[in-house]
């Protein structure tokens, strides 16, 4: 009766989506004409517009005197302003530098009705408008108290034990709710505080994924007699879960807003709809929207068939369809994994972790394209015991964001049915060779476009190597070039390493050592934001939860591993 419950909900929730998705209010600034930050230049610079107070001198002399312009013009000499028309009703007055080549250096925003300044940007913030800190960019309202908080209290009470209250359990969930207190801040225009307090519980999530992975013991962790203890009985939170899908399709649905990735998905899209070149052709409002794999174009083609692209950053019903089929096939298929690993409790508790995560959430309300890489990582573990399979969908999820190929040599390596690291070509072959058939078949609209793979990768892994962006530290700080050099180089040493050591591992191992390595490649990336926590979020929810026995069930039997089995060498 759970389980049909469940499948009901999912299916009732993917099929409510798109029938009001359209009724959805717009998605973040565009470049159409009705866009209420559209730009113009004034016809003069000493008469007022029409329906206007200010004249473009006026607004240039509010903006001289505010002490973030005074300051910038100290520091960039021979800064020189440019007014535009801001809307309807505003100003916007730039700072150019011309000794970096007319970089805008400042922005100051004035209300032409009162000449007041609503706004006065420096650094990084001119040209990142995603870190002003506007209220509801990302998410809307889930960014409100009232309802992050209640979602981070039920996501940790149902795996609080009473009796011990000091389990590592406890804490693990803790770090993961941390990423909160980072988003705050974000939220609130200071990214000189969220930033540097993401690396912390990165860090802690990648040693505790490396602790789990080498640490646990195959068929004789202690932890697999203990069953997993849930403040309340499994069939409340099945029943949560049921509540908890038709709140997240409902609050997509009337409040819920379409940033440029999801933007992004339903023009390349429309592009292979219509047997166009997907990169190196997207419209001037995302220019860099085809910066993903073609496997992110494909997954929003169901969508946008049924929703046809407007040509305009519209309501976007097809991205919003995408987004809800993402997150309730992500939690489906964690149920599903729970279920073949332990059982109904473990599927159930999955579910409801993904469910009640609040960044879950928060990538579902910006309809971001990063559940994808969750579905996808997710069902690659679902498939495990099967070479082939594995390496299908290992390929699928490498080639939709690319971090997730850091998982290929760890999936190569797995032999399901021996529980261990192997070379043999029975193993090996059928992965690689399903992986690069998957590969081929996925990138044909590349082989047969202009550019080929010299495009592919300048629009992919070329652009995304050498932007800049304030939201690593990385990018917020600057000259740590070897550092992160350093880093980047550890996260693929990393992802070779886990493909041999430890030799005995299982699901819940592969599951924590391929946390690590996606976490250790998303710390050493220019630009990353908290969209990217949903990319190793169910693994490290597997690699957690799934250590734990069934309640009711037999514990299983210790199984001893011969010393002299320990000394033979990896069969090849």
């Amino acid at each position: 009766m759970i389980a049909r419950a469940l499948l009901v909900a999912l299916c009732l929730g993917a099929l409510l989506a798109p029938s009001a998705a359209a009724q959805t209010p717009g998605s973040t600034a565009t470049s159409t004409p009705t866009d209420p930050n559209a730009l113009s230049v004034p016809a003069t610079m000493d008469r007022a517009p029409v329906n206007h107070v200010l004249t473009a001198d006026k607004a240039i002399a509010i903006a001289n005197r505010q002490p973030k312009v005074i300051d910038t013009k100290r520091h960039h000499k021979g800064t020189y302003a440019r007014a535009f028309l801001k809307g309807k009703d505003r100003w916007q007055i730039s700072y150019y530098d011309p000794r970096q080549d007319n970089k805008e250096v400042a922005q100051v925003i004035i209300n032409d009705s009162s000449g007041q300044v609503t706004e006065a940007w420096t650094g990084f913030q001119v040209a990142w408008t995603m870190a002003r800190g506007y209220a509801g960019a990302f998410g809307r309202k889930i960014n409100a108290v009232w309802l992050w908080v209640p979602l981070c209290l039920l996501f940790f009470a149902p795996f609080f034990d009473r009796r011990r209250p000091f389990r590592m359990l406890h804490l693990d969930l803790l770090v993961l709710l941390g990423f909160s207190v980072s988003l705050a801040f974000f939220e609130n225009a200071n990214i000189g505080i969220s930033v540097p307090l993401a690396y912390p519980l990165l860090a802690y999530v990648l040693v505790r994924m490396l602790w789990v992975g080498f640490r646990r013991k195959v068929g004789a962790d202690p932890l697999a007699r203990e069953p997993i203890r849930l403040l309340v009985p499994a069939s409340w939170l099945a029943v949560a879960v049921v509540f908890l899908i038709g709140f997240r399709v409902g609050l997509n649905v009337t409040n819920s807003n379409v940033i440029d990735v999801g933007y992004s998905g339903v023009i390349g899209a429309d592009h292979l709809i219509h047997g166009k070149d997907v990169y190196n052709a997207f419209p001037t409002d995302n220019q860099h929207g085809d910066t993903y794999g073609p496997v992110n174009y494909y997954a929003y083609v169901p969508g946008t068939l049924i929703w046809p692209w407007s040509g305009k950053w519209d309501d976007l019903p097809a991205a919003h369809f995408t987004a809800v089929w993402f997150d309730l096939g992500t939690m489906l298929l964690l149920w599903l994994l729970g279920r073949r690993i332990r059982g109904p409790t473990l599927g159930i508790a999955l579910a409801y972790g993904w469910a009640a995560f609040p960044f879950t959430l928060f990538t579902l309300e910006s309809n971001a394209n990063d559940s994808l890489v969750a579905m996808l990582v997710v069902l690659s573990l679902l498939v495990v015991r099967w070479p082939a399979a594995r390496g299908a969908t290992g390929a699928l999820a490498g080639l939709t964001k690319f971090a997730p190929l850091g998982l290929a040599p760890l999936l190569a390596t797995y032999d399901a049915a021996r529980e261990r690291v192997t070379l043999r070509p029975r193993v090996v072959l059928p992965f690689l060779a399903a992986f690069a058939a998957t590969a081929v078949v996925v990138l044909l609209p590349v082989f047969f476009s202009k550019g080929g793979l010299h495009t592919f990768y300048d629009r992919t892994l070329g652009y995304q190597g050498d932007r800049g962006s304030p939201f690593s530290i990385w990018g917020l700080y600057g000259g740590l070039g070897f550092p992160q050099a350093a880093v980047k180089i550890g996260g693929l040493v990393l992802a070779l390493l886990v493909a041999f050591v430890p030799r005995r591992r299982d699901v819940i191992s592969v599951a924590a050592l391929g946390a690590a390595v996606i976490v250790a490649l998303e710390a050493g990336i220019t630009h990353w934001f908290y969209l990217y926590i949903v990319w190793f979020f169910p693994l490290v929810l597997v690699a957690l939860l799934g250590r734990y026995g069934e309640p009711g069930a037999a514990p299983p039997e210790a199984v001893a591993v011969p010393a002299q089995e320990e000394r033979t060498p990896v069969p090849a």
